[in-house]
């Protein structure tokens, strides 16, 4: 199997945004776990799995971004990355009492596991 830019771009986000979780959790236990109130950590919590969760997910739409799935595999990683965005950040904001936009990112997670799937069935088998 040939690596194609759009898997080496996609391999490089999908590494960064799982660093990037592992770093967010351990500033949650560490440095708010004692300001937070409960449903605050709570929600910061839900934000990192599910950041470190869809960055997994955007390393996998990478390993499928080649044949005749290769442009729904950069959809869904394109929908993990931007619902990554709304989801967790939303979440990360409304621990910290900024406000939140988690429904669109939730959708967008959504989606991109629906593009995912179909760009698992186009792949051919090598």
């Amino acid at each position: 199997m040939s690596i194609t830019a759009a898997m080496r771009k996609w391999l490089f986000i999908a590494s960064v945004m799982g660093g990037l979780a592992v770093l967010l959790a351990a500033f949650g236990e560490h440095a708010l776990s004692t300001r937070l109130q409960p449903q605050r950590l709570t929600a910061f919590a839900i934000g990192v799995r599910y950041q470190l969760t869809h960055a997994l997910a955007m390393g996998l739409a990478a390993l499928a971004a080649r044949g005749a799935g290769k442009a729904l595999a950069e959809s869904a990683a394109m929908l993990f990355f931007i619902g990554t965005l709304l989801f967790s950040g939303s979440l990360y904001a409304l621990a910290l009492g900024i406000g939140f936009i988690t429904p669109l990112g939730g959708l967008a997670l959504i989606a991109g596991w629906t593009l995912l799937a179909l760009a698992a069935l186009k792949l051919e088998k090598s």
